[in-house]
């Protein structure tokens, strides 16, 4: 069973019935030359909803995402966009998915409404209907009164705005968002935030990749957690957050040289190891009661481990994220080649 229906341009898009899933991937793996970006990573989008892959730089993110957008050949497993086999409908899967990468794909030289209608031209949309999308999306994205300036004078939050609404001129059911607000300040990322739920209103499924913790768990219905080109865990927020215990005590030791002490006192408490942020020199031991904490205290003043502060809060998707891999989600790493600096997948 099939659902038709009519694009911005008019023409007919099938959409293949009879699946639960917009997107259903398993095992797939890319690798370039020695090293294997995407490893085996299994996913299970659902139509109407917001799914978020949560990684750091260098974890394979914009790779799959690429290879699910027929932009990467797939080396092995295999993928489906709302039924449709990936690697062998290519040019059907096009029609079903609109990208927006992590720069904006616009044209310096031309106006934002200039930019929209040229992409409404290349795909196939007859100019006046083409100049009339472009209107409805400069007002879709509060964009109108810079509809008409060059885009050299647009901020990077509008010249984001931009690039998504290009990527919604054909109307496609699927929006693929490749860390969307990489680089935008506090206020303009709020302001994308809200675009992007917009989107699910209307109708769409988006599959988001992000380093942000706060953007995944702001915006996401479920997070698949992605490291190294694996997939570790896979939840909603909520259920990411209970998975390392109801509460989180943080501790900062004022001699780091006391970290091995410490950790041997939590152990011999609670029965379970703490975790170690290098980066911060960070404490975090996860409680499945709040009030435990103060008998780990104890026992560290009594082992003579001196805490400059403390805290106790509930798990936030920092701890989860700690917890799975061993280090932050927003480290500096070295990519290894790997997708977000593009340079391997441009060879």
């Amino acid at each position: 069973m099939t659902t038709t229906e009519l694009d911005r341009a008019g023409s007919v898009v099938t959409t293949p019935g009879g699946t639960d899933l917009a997107v259903h991937a398993e095992g797939l793996v890319k690798t370039f030359g020695e090293h294997r970006a995407v490893d085996g990573i299994d996913l299970a989008v659902r139509p109407g909803e917001i799914f978020g892959v949560l990684g750091p730089n260098g974890a394979g993110k914009t790779t799959m995402l690429r290879m699910l957008a027929t932009l990467l050949k797939i080396d092995a497993g295999r993928a489906e966009i709302f039924g449709v086999d990936v690697a062998g409908n290519p040019h059907v899967i096009r029609q079903l998915v609109g990208v927006t990468g992590q720069y904006a794909s616009v044209d310096e030289n031309l106006t934002a409404r200039e930019n929209l209608w040229l992409f409404g031209r290349l795909l196939g949309i007859a100019s006046p209907r083409a100049r009339r999308i472009a209107t409805e999306l400069l007002g879709q994205f509060g964009l109108e009164e810079a509809a008409n300036k060059p885009i050299a004078q647009f901020s990077g939050g509008m010249r984001r705005r931009l690039d998504l609404a290009a990527s919604l001129i054909s109307r496609p059911p699927l929006i693929f968002l490749d860390e969307p607000t990489t680089g935008l300040d506090p206020r303009t990322r709020g302001q994308m935030w809200d675009t992007i739920r917009s989107l699910i209103s209307d109708g769409c499924t988006v599959l988001l990749t992000t380093q942000y913790l706060d953007e995944a768990d702001q915006l996401a219905d479920r997070i698949a957690v992605i490291d190294r080109g694996r997939k570790v865990a896979e939840g909603t927020p909520d259920e990411l957050k209970t998975a390392v215990g109801n509460s989180t005590l943080q501790l900062l030791l004022t001699q780091p040289g006391e970290v091995p002490t410490a950790a041997e006192v939590i152990r011999r408490v609670l029965g379970s190891d703490p975790v170690f942020s290098p980066e911060r020199g960070r404490l975090n031991v996860a409680l499945d009661q709040a009030d435990l904490a103060a008998d780990v205290l104890i026992a560290l003043r009594t082992a003579g481990v001196s805490i400059s502060s403390v805290s106790v809060a509930k798990p936030s998707l920092d701890e989860v994220f700690l917890a799975l891999t061993g280090h932050e989600a927003d480290g500096d790493r070295d990519s290894d080649g790997d997708d977000e600096t593009g340079t391997e997948e441009n060879r």
